[in-house]
């Protein structure tokens, strides 16, 4: 009864110290340099949002963003973007996000394929002395023209030019119609485009070259909320007939919030 009553005491005032003194939780990300690559809804110049989901994690975090985010771009500009940021900053940066995709869907990029397949020889031993075998081999595909092939260029920039920073991928949103003018008149992603492929396939693949290229990814699609394709939904973007493609200032405080408690989860700086 005595080590009982003792055990208990021990836990009671374990429990008070605890109680007293709460711990803080400072976000990972917290007052660091991060680089925003992508398309328009990133691009500073855009009129559709007067702040940015970049610009509120500035404000909210103290975030020294660096933005590089251009109208229209797709993939294959974020080589481009990755070198801007290197002659600007050297590694002067903690972490990259790479926020693109839409553009490619919109253009009709084909999908392609992540590996280039070949037969060749190799030596291996195993329980024996090594010899030469015979083995298939993949390498990542480099062909330009192909969405895969654009990541896996860019993520082998990437991950040569900034080896040790955190580089996080996001996927594509939702899109509905957008009416710029005559041409520039975007259906939504109800529809297949030029090359017979949804939006969902382009989505999938940002998904798969994270784990071919051992990075994080925010399913944004999913997690941000924003669903253009019911009316209901419009109030987040920046117009109901002619734009549910970029988001206004509400939409981009919604994306925001998000992306502030999934980067809770992950280390800015290593």
């Amino acid at each position: 009864m005595k080590r009982l009553l003792l055990s208990l005491s021990f836990v009671l005032c374990s429990l008070s110290v605890g109680l007293a003194q709460p711990s803080t939780v400072v976000h990972p990300w917290q007052g660091k340099r991060v680089a925003y690559f992508g398309d328009s809804i990133t691009d500073p110049r855009n009129k559709a949002a007067k702040k940015k989901y970049w610009g509120l994690l500035a404000d909210w975090l103290q975030i020294e963003p660096y933005v590089y985010g251009v109208s229209g771009r797709q993939w294959d500009d974020i080589p481009r973007q990755t070198d801007q940021l290197l002659k600007e900053h050297g590694q002067d940066v903690d972490a990259i996000l790479i926020f693109c995709g839409t553009n490619d869907y919109n253009n009709g990029v084909p999908v392609g394929q992540w590996w280039d397949e070949r037969v060749t020889q190799v030596e291996y031993g195993h329980g024996q002395p090594k010899q030469m075998v015979t083995r298939r081999q993949r390498t990542p595909s480099m062909d330009p023209t192909t969405f895969c092939g654009r990541i896996n260029i860019a993520m082998d920039s990437l991950k040569r030019t900034f080896p040790t920073k955190q580089i996080v991928l996001l996927t594509p949103i939702h899109r509905a119609d957008f009416h710029a003018n005559e041409k520039n008149w975007q259906c939504d992603e109800s529809y297949t485009n030029q090359c017979g492929e949804y939006l969902d396939v382009y989505i999938d693949a940002v998904k798969q070259a994270a784990n071919i290229w051992a990075v994080p990814v925010i399913d944004w699609n999913a997690l941000g909320g924003l669903y253009p394709l019911l009316d209901e939904q419009a109030l987040y973007f920046n117009n109901a007939d002619t734009d549910r493609l970029h988001p206004n200032d509400r939409g981009h405080e919604r994306l925001a919030r998000t992306l502030y408690y999934q980067l809770l989860t992950l280390p800015c700086v290593f």
